[in-house]
């Protein structure tokens, strides 16, 4: 008997990454090294403003790299998609491979002395009125150090998905003995080939993931 599964999406300077935690002061903090975070921190860099990235993950664009489909591309041309400075290379196509995009992220990073500080969760963030500054309270996840920055500015570049939401109040999830799989666990549909899948949303990803289950082989249902 095939087994069920349910699949739910959602729509979609001088910086310093060493261990030297102590007294640090910088003019901006930027939380996450995300497209977002790595390109406000370039645009710091180019106009010799300090600033530190920080990021919980070991590796910038984790969402990319670690949470995103295999046949991924992107959804808009290449040239609505590039950041601040640097464009796309000619030779990737106009909707370019999620592994395209990941190695622009990567160059983008070392063109432009982005640094970020991995494996460093930021735990709290309060601005001191007193004396006009930032401190945030950081946690080195390697080491288990925790540890505090001042700075003039903060800048949260998390983007709004970097936390999955599956629903809890769906009616008879309590009674489902099959998987519950969020878009950002799923990679590619071999492993679901012959079972029955549901997916829940319609938005990019919903729509690729149903048509990547298909082609696997997968007994597909499509809620929007």
């Amino acid at each position: 008997m095939a087994e069920e599964v349910i699949l739910i999406m959602e729509d979609e300077n001088n910086n310093n990454n060493s261990n030297s935690n102590n007294n640090i002061s910088v003019s901006v903090v930027i939380v996450g090294a995300g497209p977002s975070g790595i390109a406000t921190s370039a645009l710091l860099n180019s106009l010799s403003v300090s600033n530190l990235v920080l990021e919980k993950e070991d590796c910038c664009g984790s969402l990319w790299k670690k949470r995103s489909y295999d046949r991924l591309n992107l959804h808009l041309a290449k040239s609505f998609c590039s950041l601040p400075m640097m464009s796309h290379p000619f030779r990737t196509s106009i909707f370019m491979s999620k592994d395209d995009f990941i190695r622009y992220l990567d160059e983008y990073v070392a063109r432009f002395n982005v640094n970020p500080r991995y494996c460093n969760d930021v735990e709290e963030a309060v601005y001191d009125e007193e004396e006009g500054k930032w401190r945030v309270t950081v946690k080195d996840t390697a080491s288990g150090t925790v540890y505090e920055i001042a700075s003039d500015f903060l800048v949260v570049a998390t983007g709004e998905n970097s936390q999955p939401f599956l629903p809890s109040d769906l009616p008879g999830m309590e009674t489902f003995t099959g998987k519950v799989v969020h878009s950002s666990d799923y990679k590619n549909g071999a492993v679901f080939k012959d079972e029955k899948v549901l997916v829940i949303g319609c938005g990019n990803s919903g729509m690729e993931i149903s048509n990547d289950l298909a082609d696997n082989g997968a007994h597909t249902s499509h809620c929007c």
